[in-house]
């Protein structure tokens, strides 16, 4: 879930800016310190959007900038147990999908995809059912259910969301639509 959060960190500035420590200073460091890491706190910090405080500046012995508390705004992503999410296959591996969602990526199991019993086709880079038509590849919109998460805030790409798309309506959007219309057909 995307959140806009007011946070507070403390940021250095170099001895060259010093002259002009402005909110736009401020935001440009803070957004070079902070944008695509991770807190398991607040979850990924997508974007700095404004500065509204700089403290008073902070000198350390043996350091050569000058460090600033600012409190400022920030747009993150934090995904949620059980949230609802939509996203896009964006690799396709034997033992799964992995659907992009926000900043992250998160696994979508074969085992949670459907109850048809999905092959990997290697060659065309998706999985596909040997009864009916059904095939998931790159590039497919899906729906899905957060089933875990295992945030790894010193390696954001580390971080593990497992997905389910196997409940009532959830799964790739083509079969969401086909299920719609084949229900209003026997209606």
């Amino acid at each position: 879930m995307y959140k806009r959060v007011r946070l507070k960190d403390t940021v250095e500035v170099p001895p060259k800016h010093l002259a002009d420590v402005t909110p736009q200073l401020v935001k440009q460091l803070l957004q070079d310190k902070l944008e695509g890491r991770m807190d398991e706190e607040v979850g990924s910090v997508v974007s700095v959007i404004e500065v509204h405080d700089i403290g008073d500046g902070a000198v350390i012995p043996n350091r050569p900038g000058v460090y600033y508390e600012a409190e400022f705004d920030a747009l993150t992503f934090d995904p949620e147990m059980q949230e609802v999410i939509d996203g896009e296959v964006v690799e396709v591996v034997n033992f799964g999908a992995f659907i992009g969602i926000g900043p992250v990526d998160g696994l979508l199991h074969v085992s949670q995809i459907s109850n048809e019993y999905l092959a990997f086709d290697d060659e065309n880079q998706q999985l596909a059912s040997r009864d009916s038509n059904a095939v998931l590849g790159v590039g497919d919109a899906v729906r899905a259910r957060i089933v875990t998460k295992s945030i790894d805030e010193r390696n954001p790409r580390d971080s593990k969301i497992g997905l389910t798309a196997k409940q009532p309506g959830l799964g790739k959007h083509g079969w969401l639509k086909e299920e719609r219309q084949n229900a209003a057909a026997s209606e």
